[in-house]
């Protein structure tokens, strides 16, 4: 079981609670694809794509649960990063919390494994 994390923006989660199914960020859409990181790399992800955005959500699912459509591939530095072609499933979802700011416009993040 490896847990991969997601950042989500409120409104969209809302809408997929009520649809069941989470299509992803419009960057996503226009990538093909729902980005996904490691508890490793999500908090470099969100400094480097969503720095200083409030009103986001931390999704976490299980890679497991995500089958074939999951595919893990290398970004421009190299690194190993998941991919979901397809939509996501809200059945699926682990965890959803807010992910605040700090002073300093930095997402605090939870604990993770």
């Amino acid at each position: 079981m490896t847990i991969i994390y997601h950042l989500a923006r409120q409104h969209a989660w809302d809408a997929a609670q009520k649809t069941g199914t989470y299509t992803g960020t419009a960057e996503d859409r226009t990538d093909g694809f729902i980005h996904f990181s490691t508890a490793q790399q999500v908090a470099e992800s969100a400094a480097r794509h969503r720095a200083g955005e409030a009103d986001l959500v931390l999704i976490a699912t299980d890679s497991d649960d995500l089958g074939t459509p999951l595919k893990w591939e290398k970004s421009r530095g190299g690194a190993m990063f998941p991919h979901l072609y397809g939509e996501l499933p809200v059945s699926h979802v682990r965890s959803a919390a807010p992910l605040p700011l700090d002073g300093n416009g930095l997402h605090l993040f939870p604990e993770m494994d």
